[in-house]
């Protein structure tokens, strides 16, 4: 346990100065996009609807009642900061005792599956049915189906996860 967390202290400390880089060179506004698994009947989504999904409020895609598997990037990744955010409105802290008591109570059976790299996100979106995530727009690639939110991409002006 005490190697677990000294590992964990290390990766922070090392990884902290390297996205704040990475935040410095794009002024930290690079947006983000949501992706899902290709055969999720779903092209769009309201920000209000993006929201319940990420909290767990919606946990079966409405349309054909199928499970949602939520992927969430690793605390270190820039993009998770804008989801914390701008869909959770937490802080790091905030979003882990929300997750707990989540389970405390029940209301979900586990908690968002934490992906460590784009790359991961980007395989497990593509395999995992129902599955939901969300990535650098920079590193979409053609096998991924992005969401709009509100009717717009990222890219689009008033796109709500920059």
């Amino acid at each position: 346990m005490v190697r677990v967390t000294f590992v964990a202290l290390i990766t922070i400390a090392v990884a902290g100065p390297m996205v704040s880089a990475l935040e410095a060179q794009t002024g930290g506004a690079e947006a983000v996009a949501i992706v899902v698994h290709p055969q999720v009947p779903i092209d769009d989504l309201s920000f209000d609807q993006l929201k319940s999904i990420f909290l767990a409020e919606q946990q079966h895609w409405r349309q054909d009642r199928s499970r949602i598997t939520l992927l969430v990037r690793a605390a270190i990744a820039p993009e998770r900061d804008v989801v914390l955010t701008e869909i959770y409105g937490m802080t790091e802290a905030r979003y882990r005792q929300y997750w707990i008591a989540k389970m405390f109570r029940s209301e979900v059976a586990s908690g968002p599956k934490i992906v460590f790299s784009t790359d991961m996100l980007r395989d497990l979106v593509t395999v995992i049915p129902g599955a939901i995530g969300f990535v650098p727009a920079s590193e979409v690639g053609p096998d991924l189906k992005v969401i709009r939110i509100d009717g717009k991409l990222p890219g689009d002006e008033g796109y709500p996860l920059k």
